[in-house]
């Protein structure tokens, strides 16, 4: 699209939306404050650096086959770098445990270091993003029982306690360094396949050990702990220890951060109905943004209307700055740079959208009973022309507008990712 047709379609959105009392300058403004953190294993399918051959288990898995991802830290950063100057705004990159620079030796999980990481800070420091850390307690031969830090099994749950303190001593590293906090979560895979009888048994032991290693205080300034729930997973389908229940009662008695994970529920169930109510009683709260699909949590995400009715939730509450935006799914069946750049691009859109929203307007049809009104405005919203001002906040900062991205993906696929063996 030529830069006049851009400016022409700009100007009419501003009319159209400045009839409604919204400030298209200011929503742009905000969205380019959104800082979404980017999971780095969607590029290599989850497999880590730990692990020569790249093999996983407890309750992950990645389907497809797609050729040309990332076998080395090298190409990982590539792909990164690559998603990273297709999209507009200033992100971050989450890493796992697993993607350490190890030099060729294996480090167990226990003994991570901060050293094991430098190289990773030294480039996110080069390219100008943030980094953000999960501590990683599936694919390991001691999560064979299916429990690791509520193991009955106490040598069990001491493996995994330390490798909990050294990932905390890695994520505050990370922020101390970069001058930001470290957001560090924490998802364990503990559950069982089939009914058991020790639920409250497990949850007592995952408390005793959360509690034992988050008592070891680290400044906020560095280091941000939240903890993330699940319904179930494979080989977890009956029996999850870290349940909504258990993670939501921890996050708040012990004031700290609630990650949820948009495909981590009933499939009737959605997160945007849940943000109000924790943002009342935790400090803040961290998104994994994901698509689920049936019972499967780990889609590419698109500009489906329960992430529109994220991004609404979190612009109506005021609490934007509370609420810390990052991206969870692994799709191995399609190109994995364009699986990262069509989520990372719908998720933006559907924030844009909400910022465009005439919120004070329609809070007062509400207190003034005119729903009516209100219906009314927001069906005419849905056909506002929104995506112009996207394609005019990619030009401002020189990123390809509209599907022009989907050549330079196939581009980077024909010289670079095709190569790959």
């Amino acid at each position: 699209m030529k830069e006049e047709q851009l400016q022409k379609a700009y100007e009419d959105a501003k009319a159209q939306y400045a009839a409604l009392g919204v400030d298209i300058d200011q929503a742009i403004e905000k969205l380019d404050q959104l800082s979404i953190s980017i999971h780095c294993w969607q590029a290599d399918d989850v497999s880590g650096f730990e692990n020569p051959e790249g093999e996983l288990t407890g309750g992950i898995q990645t389907t497809g086959n797609f050729p040309g991802k990332a076998r080395t830290i090298e190409e990982l950063r590539s792909d990164l770098e690559k998603v990273i100057s297709l999209v507009p705004g200033h992100h971050r990159i989450s890493l796992h445990a697993t993607y350490g620079d190890f030099g060729g030796e294996f480090v167990d999980r226990d003994k991570v270091e901060p050293r094991h990481f430098q190289s990773w800070i030294d480039w996110a420091k080069e390219k100008n993003v943030m980094l953000d850390f999960n501590s990683t307690f599936f694919s390991h031969d001691k999560t064979n029982s299916g429990y690791t830090l509520s193991d009955f099994d106490p040598e069990i749950r001491r493996f995994w306690k330390d490798h909990l303190r050294q990932c905390r001593k890695i994520a505050a590293e990370i922020g101390r360094q970069q001058g930001d906090p470290c957001i560090h979560n924490i998802w364990i895979p503990d559950g069982e396949k089939d009914k058991t009888v020790s639920r409250y048994e497990h949850r007592r032991l995952l408390q005793e050990s959360l509690d034992e290693v988050l008592s070891e205080k680290i400044s906020t300034n560095y280091l941000k702990d939240c903890v993330e729930c699940k319904l179930f997973g494979i080989g977890s389908e009956s029996y999850v220890v870290g349940s909504h229940e258990f993670y939501m009662g921890y996050a708040v008695k012990n004031n700290m951060l609630l990650t949820l994970d948009a495909g981590h529920f009933h499939p009737t169930e959605v997160i945007s109905d849940k943000l109000s109510s924790m943002l009342l009683f935790v400090p803040e709260i961290t998104l994994h943004v994901s698509r689920p699909e049936r019972w499967d949590s780990d889609h590419v995400v698109i500009l489906t209307d329960e992430l529109l009715a994220i991004s609404q939730e979190i612009v109506r509450s005021g609490h934007m700055d509370r609420i810390h935006m990052g991206l969870d799914y692994f799709d191995a069946s399609i190109n994995r740079i364009g699986a990262y750049v069509v989520g990372i691009r719908s998720a933006q859109k559907a924030m844009l959208q909400a910022l465009l929203e005439p919120t004070a307007k329609l809070r007062e049809y509400e207190k003034q009973d005119k729903n009516f009104e209100r219906m009314a405005y927001l069906e005419e919203l849905k056909g506002m022309p929104w995506n112009a001002l996207y394609n005019y906040y990619c030009n401002k900062q020189a990123i390809p507008v509209g599907d022009a991205f989907i050549k330079e993906i196939q581009a980077y696929e024909s010289e670079i990712t095709s190569k790959r063996n």
